[in-house]
């Protein structure tokens, strides 16, 4: 699931100067327009990466104020993941009616095929229809005929790590 933040492209050009009022009979040539393409450089990746390592005990004050939760006292893999989103200047869930819940995550952005980095997957944990995690895509990789996810996540054995999940497993 992601948002396809579209890229903006803008032609810049260079102020003219004025030509000098010379004497000699020279060409003037104007510079070369340009163009400048902007792409989306906030990856959430680039941006939860910044937090890697960090655990809900020993960075207990800084992860509830990214989150705004209590890492120690509430799950908080939904909450980094929205965090991060709007450290990447992304549209967060945080409007929906269960923000705190990975599958919330199902309802946001758009399904896609192929996962791109910085993309969100949502898995399946624990017992409860409800329960779930979700962090971001990094990449993936087959280990004895089997796709692995590599995800960046929060609440991953009690931190912010890269963690392996099986890509069958993904919900979305």
């Amino acid at each position: 699931w992601k948002p396809r933040p579209k890229s903006t492209i803008a032609a810049v050009e260079e102020p003219k100067q004025e030509e000098a009022k010379a004497e000699s009979v020279e060409e003037v040539k104007e510079p070369p327009k340009q163009i400048i393409i902007r792409a989306h450089r906030l990856n959430p990746v680039y941006q939860g990466i910044k937090f890697l390592d960090y655990t809900e005990k020993e960075d207990r004050s800084e992860l509830k104020e990214l989150t705004g939760v209590d890492p120690v006292r509430i799950e908080w893999c939904a909450a980094f993941a929205n965090a991060i989103l709007e450290k990447s200047e992304l549209p967060s869930n945080k409007d929906h009616k269960y923000p705190l819940v990975a599958r919330s995550f199902l309802d946001w952005g758009e399904k896609v095929d192929t996962p791109e980095m910085g993309d969100i997957v949502v898995f399946p944990r624990g017992n409860q229809g409800w329960q779930g995690h979700v962090g971001f895509y990094v990449k993936e990789q087959t280990i004895d005929g089997v796709l692995y996810y590599y995800i960046l996540g929060g609440n991953q054995k009690n931190s912010v790590r890269v963690d392996l999940y099986r890509a069958d497993r993904a919900l979305g």
